[in-house]
């Protein structure tokens, strides 16, 4: 099963980089959702939701947030902030059209089968529906980026080979023992494209080495 918590990009606890009011938002999580989201009506489906810290904003964005993850803990808590189930987001648990827009934030490195979760979400959007993935940047964070100079990134050997791993370029986290799949960033745009909805926005955020790439993809208007 594909997991879909609400781990950050280093495994920290699930307020990094939060958009919840009263916590910081050190990568501008909260900017890009404003951005590549934008207002509109009708459900947001987040994948991953978490503990539900983007409903907030999803919602004031005059989208109703629903969400879905496999972490029973975390759903307990998110389940205060918007309607929830406990789904694999490669089976998602909606019908094929229903959803006008799609959300998934810091989650595609704790999921094995994103190319999978990619196909759901192209099933479940509606004609004309957006698709807002924001994700740790598959070229600058990694066990092969050292990030140690703030002014710089080294990317060692590493960068270009998608694979499980323990390895972070950061010591302050959970991925030690949680582990990621770091997926190249040619492989992620493949993913994208190979899916269906058609990219129309790319972002970057989190520093001037950037932590974070973000992707707005649309479905087209009409079913073929």
């Amino acid at each position: 099963m594909t997991r879909t918590s609400g781990v950050g990009p280093s495994g920290r606890s699930p307020t990094v980089g939060a958009t919840e009011e009263g916590h910081a938002d050190p990568l501008g999580l909260g900017d890009l959702i404003d951005d590549l989201l934008g207002e509109g009506t009708g459900p947001c489906l987040e994948i991953g939701c978490g503990t539900g810290i983007h409903a907030a904003r999803v919602r004031a964005l005059g989208r109703p947030p629903v969400g879905v993850d496999l972490a029973a803990g975390m759903l307990g808590h998110a389940r205060g902030w918007l309607p929830v189930a406990r789904a694999d987001a490669e089976r998602l648990p909606f019908r094929d059209g229903s959803m006008p827009a799609v959300l998934a934030v810091m989650v595609h490195t704790d999921m094995p089968g994103c190319p999978a979760v990619l196909e759901e979400v192209a099933r479940v959007l509606r004609p004309g529906g957006v698709f807002v993935h924001i994700g740790v940047h598959p070229c600058f964070c990694g066990g092969f980026a050292d990030r140690g100079d703030p002014d710089r990134v080294v990317v060692r050997p590493g960068c270009l080979d998608g694979h499980w791993t323990t390895e972070s370029w950061t010591d302050q986290g959970l991925r030690d023992k949680a582990g990621a799949t770091h997926r190249p960033l040619p492989e992620l745009l493949h993913a994208f494209l190979d899916a269906g909805p058609a990219p129309e926005r790319f972002a970057e955020a989190g520093g001037a080495t950037p932590l974070v790439l973000a992707a707005r993809t649309r479905s087209a208007d009409r079913k073929p």
